[in-house]
């Protein structure tokens, strides 16, 4: 297992209830990053500083590489989100990689999902467009559906963030060398080209590598659409490797406190029980509502 920092796009509704938080005391330190297998791995992957997108294509590969996640079909696990104030939101998550079929059940619902509502909510996105269930009955509130097709493209995103900096729309510029604890990092910004999005206002995002393993250990990251304009948010990390894929399984989300700019805890999520290569196809969880 390997500690490791990343920044992640939070459901807004956290986000904006939680930037005034007081800080939080949760220590920052990361486990050493074990190289030996991940060098091995990523040995013939080009390396430039010159050319940034080399070292995104580098970052994939030592997460286990994109040829071999998309290999692996699918993945279902379990999702527990859990905020300050101890209310979570806990889920089953499956996503089909092919078009990014992505799926939810949540059993418990008392932050982003239809908080104060009875019985499970189910999620689905098809690739188009998001449909929500309460108890079995389909939701037409759009406000619900559109909470529902955030999250179910959000939470895509998180789980295969390694390998989608890598699709196209990119901008990547390369930030020179920081030293963050005695480690020296190559300083990589990402963002996206709004011809490609469509979008006045994308994300940025700031992230650290580890030269020598080639894996992301911190980042930073903006969210424009709920007026972060910079890259202030941040989280801590925690890798697991399953069936050769580095999976992150604990996130520990910080923001600044507006009064005093000290980062303070947003959200703690943890996954468990990753499985890839389940047999899912979008038909099948298209019925399980």
């Amino acid at each position: 297992m390997k500690r490791i920092t990343l920044i992640l796009c939070l459901p807004f509704i956290v986000l904006l209830s939680s930037l005034i938080v007081s800080c939080s005391n949760s220590s920052q330190q990361s486990e050493a990053v074990t190289e030996e297998t991940v060098v091995e791995e990523v040995a013939e992957v080009p390396y430039d500083v010159n050319s940034p997108e080399t070292l995104l294509l580098a970052v994939a590969e030592a997460c286990g590489g994109m040829n071999a996640i998309k290999a692996l079909n699918d993945v279902e696990f379990e999702y527990t989100y859990v905020a300050p104030d101890g209310k979570k939101d806990v889920s089953i998550e499956r996503y089909i990689f092919e078009n990014e079929v992505s799926w939810a059940k949540y059993s418990t619902h008392e932050i982003n999902v239809m908080p104060g509502a009875e019985g499970d909510v189910v999620q689905f996105y098809d690739g188009n467009s998001a449909a929500v269930y309460l108890g079995g009955e389909a939701v037409t509130d759009p406000e619900v559906v559109g909470v529902g097709q955030f999250l179910r493209q959000a939470n895509y995103m998180w789980f295969n963030m390694m390998f989608k900096m890598t699709d196209p729309g990119i901008v990547a510029t390369y930030q020179g060398q920081e030293e963050v604890d005695g480690q020296t990092y190559d300083k990589v910004h990402v963002t996206y080209d709004p011809e490609v999005t469509g979008k006045e206002e994308n994300d940025i995002f700031v992230v650290y590598i580890n030269p020598d393993s080639r894996m992301v250990e911190s980042f930073y990251f903006s969210l424009p659409a709920f007026g972060v304009q910079e890259p202030v948010l941040h989280a801590q990390l925690t890798y697991e490797q399953v069936n050769g894929i580095y999976v992150i399984t604990h996130r520990v989300m910080k923001g600044p406190n507006p009064e005093t700019g000290e980062m303070g805890l947003i959200v703690d999520q943890q996954l468990k029980n990753v499985k890839f290569n389940n047999g899912f196809t979008a038909d099948q969880l298209s019925q399980e509502m």
